[in-house]
């Protein structure tokens, strides 16, 4: 008789899961080709054959009046997920990122003897470090993109696989800025400085003022320094150019629409805001400085609450401080001049050459292990 084909639950709540769904859905295929994948889905993991019993946007919902206004929908979603996984038990359940939403799932099909897999690790390794219990309990395993994060998992005797990390896997050892520069429209002989100053409101009121001011000093001691920009939407690039002609009316920026990782790419130095968009510029190769402020109640409130000695994931990976990290108080157009111009004035290929290091690290082929680890549990026998 022949075996029952494999059953996989799994529920994405936004893009970046729906993409590392996606990854994850064509390694298991390629394996299991006959594998009944079902759950909550983003058109990326429909693609690859996954059934969506709910719509991946219904759960995508951003801001605080907009999650309340939805939480009742949300609620009743949740509830109908695990009434249905539990009625139908997949042989593994696979939730991806989302930890409101799915470690809730992962803890009630547990407790029923269905495996759960929870795929992204929250950042408890940085801060409210105390949630690590309430994973232990709801998940057999968490897929952990960065070494420091199942290093943190193994302090707590908590079930967790290092599985390299995806942008890792999408970007080049060896990055093509020259092609990048032809792409985007910039000289290719030219020096760039890129400012990323974050994706939110928020961030862009607080972050663009002072980077202005910092670009306006650089240009007087840099006057060959270019300068580029990518904003993530037109709401972004109008508020960003309101501030700069408060700031800086005259300088001369290239603003591009979206591409952050291509600007990066193209550029000489960057100077960002906190987030991946950290490891995107490290696995670019990029000297990069990182300029932070939050309201003064928020900062107040991570100090209390953020457990690491450094903010930025190439810090982080290192275990020491490769990047200069200017957060709050630091974050100020002078010291930002003294390090960017220290990165523009000296040679900086050791500091390359630790990046390459770090990306070979966690250069692991995630799809595939993502796919493995899954497997492996979703076929142990009891």
């Amino acid at each position: 008789m022949p075996e029952a084909p494999l059953r996989i639950g799994i529920v994405a709540g936004e893009v970046s899961g729906d993409t590392l769904g996606a990854g994850l859905i064509r390694e298991l295929r390629r394996r299991h080709p006959d594998a009944i994948i079902e759950g909550i889905a983003g058109p990326q993991m429909q693609a690859e054959g996954c059934k969506a019993l709910f719509d991946m946007e219904e759960l995508a919902v951003m801001g605080v009046v907009e999650v309340l206004g939805r939480l009742p929908r949300i609620l009743q979603i949740r509830k109908q997920i695990i009434r249905h996984f539990i009625a139908n038990p997949p042989d593994v359940f696979v939730g991806i990122d989302a930890p409101d939403f799915n470690i809730g799932v992962e803890h009630k099909l547990k407790q029923t003897g269905i495996a759960t897999v929870h795929y992204v690790s929250p950042s408890v390794w940085a801060w409210r470090q105390n949630r690590i219990h309430k994973v232990k309990a709801a998940t057999d395993l968490v897929l952990a993109f960065l070494p420091f994060e199942k290093a943190f998992y193994d302090r707590f005797d908590a079930p967790c696989r290092f599985i390299g990390h995806t942008l890792a896997d999408k970007m080049p050892l060896l990055p093509d800025t020259r092609g990048a520069r032809e792409r985007l429209g910039l000289d290719v002989n030219g020096r760039y400085l890129a400012l990323l100053p974050g994706s939110r409101h928020a961030e862009v009121t607080l972050l663009a003022p002072v980077y202005l001011e910092a670009c306006k000093q650089l240009k007087v001691r840099h006057p060959e320094l270019q300068f580029v920009v990518p904003l993530v939407s037109e709401k972004r690039r109008q508020e960003f150019l309101a501030i700069k002609e408060r700031v800086a009316p005259g300088l001369d920026i290239t603003l591009i629409e979206g591409q952050g990782r291509e600007v990066m790419t193209a550029a000489d130095v960057v100077l960002l805001a906190s987030g991946t968009a950290t490891l995107e510029a490290m696995l670019a190769k990029k000297p990069m400085v990182v300029g932070y402020k939050l309201k003064d109640f928020s900062y107040w409130l991570a100090q209390r609450l953020v457990k690491t000695e450094h903010v930025s994931l190439p810090n982080l990976l290192a275990d020491q401080t490769l990047v200069s990290e200017l957060i709050q108080h630091e974050c100020t157009p002078c010291h930002i001049v003294d390090e960017i111009g220290k990165l523009l004035d000296n040679d900086t290929s050791e500091l390359v050459a630790h990046f390459t290091q770090l990306h070979k690290r966690i250069r692991c082929n995630a799809d595939e292990q993502a796919a493995l680890a899954v497997l492996e549990l979703a076929t142990r026998k009891p």
